[in-house]
């Protein structure tokens, strides 16, 4: 018989004995157990519910995690969300020094938010969309685009295919197809050097001695990022359930 046990049968344990300990259930989303290449059933909520009368699946704040505010802003997602941004606020005070406009600078600080809140898969397209109905369209596009282009480099400017991507991913690596078509799109764009201009404030800010505060940017995002008085998430966009997803990741339905 096989004593090791399954990454389900893992997950199985770990949420009993959290529902033990606990008044609640967690049962995490589809995708989680796929990112771990278990494509089991996920744990049964209602036999989990029925061994365990007092614990309920969470339907509302998880409260593992930090409370966010009624009306949650951007810097608030920042604080209490994302992961470790050091390289994103790099990368906008590497804007900054480069002359960059302000719209440009938001781009930087911007461009990776779905790496450190959300997914990261298809970074630079998610975190184009989770912004999109709050800044200037040429930011969406730059946000977008650098995914694409920081696999080509542009001898104008300096930018080279970096090394870590060797390291990463491998020298015979070469990008999908899709990517390939936007790379042929966008390099032909009126926006094309915008989005370029991520890519070189990207790749070389990730200095772990260089400290920068979000308080350094508070006016820029004043003046350019439109804060939905609703709280983001909560405002009726297009994409405020992504929003509400990084609150709530837990959440059941």
């Amino acid at each position: 018989m096989n004593d090791v046990m399954s990454l389900s049968q893992r997950a199985d344990a770990l949420e009993e004995n959290m529902a033990r300990q606990l008044d609640y259930i967690v049962i995490k989303s589809r995708l989680y157990t796929l990112a771990d290449g278990d494509m089991s059933p996920p744990p049964n909520a209602g036999e989990l519910m029925k061994k365990h009368p007092n614990a309920h699946v969470i339907m509302g704040d998880d409260p593992r995690l930090p409370e966010m505010p009624a009306k949650p802003t951007l810097a608030d997602f920042f604080k209490y969300r994302f992961g470790p941004s050091a390289h994103l606020l790099q990368s906008a005070r590497h804007a900054v020094k480069g002359g960059l406009s302000e719209k440009m600078v938001l781009a930087c600080l911007l461009h990776d938010i779905s790496t450190i809140g959300f997914i990261r898969g298809d970074h630079g397209y998610w975190g184009a969309q989770m912004v999109e109905p709050y800044v200037d369209e040429e930011v969406t596009w730059a946000i977008r685009a650098h995914q694409v282009l920081r696999f080509y480099p542009d001898e104008s400017v300096g930018y080279e295919y970096p090394q870590a991507y060797l390291t990463a991913f491998g020298e015979e690596y070469r990008p999908d197809p899709y990517i390939e078509a936007d790379y042929r799109r966008m390099r032909d764009h009126k926006w094309y050097m915008s989005g370029r201009m991520i890519t070189v404030h990207d790749i070389y800010s990730f200095d772990p001695t260089v400290k920068v505060e979000l308080d350094e940017f508070t006016d820029i995002i004043g003046r350019n990022f439109r804060q939905p008085e609703e709280g983001l998430g909560f405002d009726n966009s297009p994409v405020a359930h992504i929003w509400r997803t990084i609150i709530r990741p837990a959440k059941y339905l």
